[in-house]
């Protein structure tokens, strides 16, 4: 099995472009199954929730090529990835495949749209807590479906005629089941308009997208979108908006390490609150011609607290980032996670290697130390495995993280950009 070596001590100087994003490209790439024609997705990073969901859609019957290749033929990055599902051959969505990554559940939108039916097992993922599926079902529920949960599944029928547009309050903020409701109500009868919707960039790029294949879709950014169904969506090419979370998390790390690093090809205003945090703690950050640039020269590390919100508040995926930059500030600071109730796994990992973290509830209080001291650790989730790399870049001696398969899920070629910038970052496998 794989883990990621770091040598601490190396300030990152050069450039490091920013791939485009995972949370934008899944569900792009599942929009694909609402038509017939052929989606063209540029942009897409080589990661293995991207190989997975490639898996999951070819089980329904798509067809898949990478700049007019079959898939497995390339290894190239940042990909351009042709989607065409002419015929859904299979309307399940099965435990095996489900169960290894959260948002393939999300299937359940456009195969109910398109097809009337959809039987999609209970979903996987991050163990960072429970986020039920019940948003998903009461929202599909308001559109007309009729659901069961039975043996694991859930099992999704339209009325005939297919389903019908309606008013949906979501209870609380939900990414995941904005997407999915907005993929279905394309092809309702009527007009459906979703409140208290998730705000974030990647639900306007589907959006977007959506839109540029025929849906009529409005209001996307803001917290009311409104959707009037369409008989049918067409094909159409869109570029996928860069990774956001990828890119607060190197802007991090430069400010952890010290440097001068041009984050290129992304854009400050997709993380407008999490930029200002990493300057509060003294980094200096400026939007390029090519992308943004991070500059941390000879100060210290300044405390900030900060509290995850939903789009346009801190991202709760930056939320283990900022603690391994904050276990070096000059002070106390605290960070309270509102998003997902057991995402603080990662302190004990930190605590290896000297931080001094305490928590109580939901808030982390984080006490600066001069020193860091590298240590063998271990990724319990995907942006937990990449706070553990912040850390060993600032930390004596040598880091060694395990069970970095977390990593590959959202972080493409992470070592490699790293080290362009002077960072001591390997790959060792066993």
């Amino acid at each position: 099995m794989d883990r990621i070596r770091i040598v601490g001590g190396n300030e990152l100087h050069g450039v490091i472009p920013i791939s485009g994003a995972k949370n934008a490209a899944l569900p792009l790439m599942i929009a694909s199954l609402l038509t017939d024609d052929t989606l063209t997705l540029e942009n897409v990073p080589h990661l293995a929730d991207v190989e997975q969901l490639i898996r999951i859609l070819g089980n329904h019957g798509a067809d898949i090529s990478v700049n007019g290749r079959r898939e497995r033929q390339s290894e190239s990055y940042a990909r351009t990835i042709h989607f065409t599902s002419r015929n859904i051959v299979d309307t399940t969505a099965p435990y095996e495949l489900v169960s290894k990554m959260r948002a393939s559940f999300w299937v359940i939108g456009p195969l109910l749209a398109r097809e009337g039916k959809a039987r999609v097992s209970l979903p996987g993922g991050c163990a960072i807590g429970t986020r039920p599926v019940d948003l998903f079902i009461e929202g599909l529920t308001a559109l007309g479906a009729n659901i069961e949960i039975d043996g694991g599944y859930v099992n999704a029928t339209a009325p005939q005629g297919g389903l019908i547009g309606a008013r949906y309050q979501f209870p609380k903020v939900s990414v995941g089941a904005t997407h999915v409701l907005m993929m279905a109500a394309t092809l309702a009868n009527g007009t459906t308009m979703l409140g208290n919707a998730a705000r974030e960039p990647e639900v306007a790029d589907l959006a977007k997208c959506l839109n540029a294949m025929g849906a009529k879709i409005t209001g996307q950014g803001t917290s009311t979108i409104t959707i009037e169904g369409v008989h049918s969506l067409s094909g159409a090419r869109h570029r996928v908006l860069p990774d956001r979370i990828e890119t607060g998390t190197y802007a991090m790390a430069v400010a952890m390490a010290g440097g001068d690093v041009i984050l290129e090809d992304t854009d400050a205003a997709l993380l407008d609150t999490a930029l200002e945090a990493i300057r509060r703690a003294g980094a200096e950050i400026s939007q390029t011609n090519s992308g943004i640039r991070v500059v941390r020269n000879g100060a210290g590390i300044k405390p900030v607290d900060i509290v995850t919100d939903p789009f346009p508040g801190f991202p709760t995926d930056l939320q283990a980032q900022f603690m391994g930059l904050m276990t070096k500030s000059e002070g106390t600071s605290h960070i309270t996670e509102t998003i997902f109730e057991n995402r603080f796994m990662h302190v004990q990992e930190l605590a290896r290697l000297g931080a001094k973290i305490s928590l109580s509830g939901q808030t982390a209080k984080i006490e600066g130390v001069s020193r860091l001291k590298g240590a063998p650790v271990m990724a319990t989730d995907l942006r937990a495995s990449v706070s553990l790399v912040i850390a060993g870049l600032a930390a004596e001696g040598e880091t060694m993280v395990s069970r970095v398969y977390h990593l590959d899920r959202g972080f493409e070629r992470l070592e490699e950009k790293l080290t362009r910038c002077g960072a001591h970052v390997e790959r060792v496998s066993d």
